[in-house]
């Protein structure tokens, strides 16, 4: 039987049966880390626009697809162990262990987050974070993975990835949160692990058919998709970096505006570098630098006032900016840029954190007590951000690797498509259906076979160009 009552201000009353402590919970709180909840989960898809609109429009469809599909396949992985290898109160200081398999206990008692909310409630925010790192890693196998093995992948990866360095993170028995690492909302078990795999993908899957030669075919087929992802991904941010407080109090409040400042920032500062180059203003290179501004300012939205929210936003969209080049020097396709955005710019985060971290703005919560980064002269700080920023790209690169070749010799869950799949394009092939009916009904309409259209249209964009050109000029008379 659940021990709950209500007191007269309408706060749920929950006393222990075995100590007899009694916890208070505040519906505000509660309500605040719902609605955040909500905000997550909008990211989620969020992204997959953000991404589809990078790519060609053969593959549209296919990135949508799958960022509700990694919501759907890790809400079961977290029902099922998920939740209890992060966030179970004992086990090691690396994984949980089974104690909430099935989430099995998980209802009325105060959360290892905060004893400020019941853990029903922290259990399901913290879905929404452990089920968008998988979709941003999955950015790597954009244009050239079956969508079939990307369900075990996904399952895998959570289990072995991103559950212990969660774990080591935020889980208070963990190594690094016993070391007083300061990550409010991720960028070690979000940003850097996902950016991370994203890297050890690219190298397994090799370079895109015509990479490098086809520049053209390579640009974003719908800017307007990059930029309504980046809203959906600004928007949700609130609830992602001002969720995290658990609470809604002043700390939530602090976080959001920093996280806008670094966002907005960011944003400015990549379209600045690009505009540099090619005279343009780009909407792309807004986006991206927002993005980064975001990334960055994620682990220390917590612990920064407003004024360092700036650095974090300039520092982000400058080193990002120039991390895109990586994949040129070093000869792998990271077609979405997932390593340079993310993991980066959770490295450049985790960093300004150890730094810029305040005592203060910690405890504008009331409760949270901290000795603070180097601007409180804290100098052992960055040591342990470094490290923890270390061991999480070494750890991801790692098991992300060998999850990707155990895989490979595994009947049916082979990721690599071939050429001519890759030709003809994900959505066709995987799915049979696509982002746009124009695309579908196009071959009727020419009286030539779809596959022949798209591989041709694909592979010589400057005669499709000549194509509309002459339709045009028909038209016209």
């Amino acid at each position: 039987m659940v021990n709950i009552t209500y007191d007269a201000s309408g706060s749920i009353v929950w006393q222990d049966p075995d100590t007899g402590k009694i916890f208070v919970y505040n519906p505000g709180d509660i309500a605040w880390t719902l609605a955040s909840t909500a905000l997550v989960f909008i990211m989620i898809p969020g992204l997959g626009y953000f991404y589809s609109g990078l790519l060609r429009r053969k593959n549209a469809l296919s990135m949508i697809y799958l960022s509700v599909m990694t919501i759907a396949v890790v809400s079961f992985q977290w029902f099922f162990w998920g939740f209890s290898l992060t966030f179970s109160d004992t086990g090691s200081a690396f994984i949980g262990d089974l104690r909430y398999f099935g989430l099995k206990g998980v209802l009325e008692k105060p959360s290892i987050g905060s004893a400020r909310i019941p853990s029903i409630v922290f259990c399901i925010y913290q879905l929404m974070f452990a089920a968008i790192t998988p979709m941003l890693a999955i950015g790597g196998f954009a244009d050239r993975a079956h969508l079939g093995p990307l369900l075990a992948f996904v399952f895998a990866w959570s289990t072995l990835v991103y559950d212990p360095i969660a774990c080591w993170t935020w889980n208070s028995n963990g190594w690094s949160f016993a070391h007083g690492s300061y990550d409010f909302a991720g960028g070690t078990p979000v940003h850097i692990s996902s950016g991370s795999a994203a890297l050890a993908i690219s190298i397994y899957l090799g370079k895109r058919r015509g990479y490098g030669t086809e520049a053209l075919a390579y640009k974003p087929h719908n800017t307007t998709f990059v930029v309504l992802g980046t809203v959906f991904l600004w928007f949700g941010w609130f609830g992602f970096n001002g969720g995290s407080a658990l609470s809604a109090n002043l700390r939530a409040a602090q976080a959001s505006i920093v996280t806008n400042l670094a966002a907005s920032v960011g944003g400015l500062t990549w379209m600045l570098w690009d505009y540099r180059i090619e005279r343009k203003w780009s909407a792309v290179g807004f986006c991206s630098g927002a993005i980064a501004g975001l990334v960055a300012i994620t682990p220390g939205s917590g612990f920064v006032g407003s004024p360092a929210a700036v650095l974090f936003g300039f520092m982000a969209g400058t080193i990002c900016n120039f991390a895109t080049q990586l994949k040129f020097v070093f000869g792998y396709d990271d077609s979405l840029d997932v390593f340079a955005s993310h993991a980066i710019g959770g490295i450049v985060g985790n960093i300004l954190t150890a730094l810029f971290a305040q005592a203060s703005v910690a405890g504008f919560d009331g409760f949270t007590v901290i000795p603070g980064g180097w601007l409180d002269r804290h100098w052992i700080q960055l040591a342990w951000h470094v490290a923890d920023s270390c061991a999480g790209v070494s750890y991801s690169f790692t098991m992300t690797t060998i999850i990707l070749w155990i895989m490979h010799y595994i009947p049916g869950l082979r990721i690599r498509v071939p050429e001519g799949v890759e030709i003809v394009g994900i959505d066709e092939s995987d799915m049979g259906e696509f982002a746009y009916d124009y695309v579908a009904m196009e071959p009727e309409l020419k009286g030539v076979s779809y596959v022949s259209s798209v591989v041709r249209r694909e592979s010589d964009p400057e005669s499709l160009m000549k194509e509309r050109h002459s339709s045009a000029s028909g038209s016209n008379h």
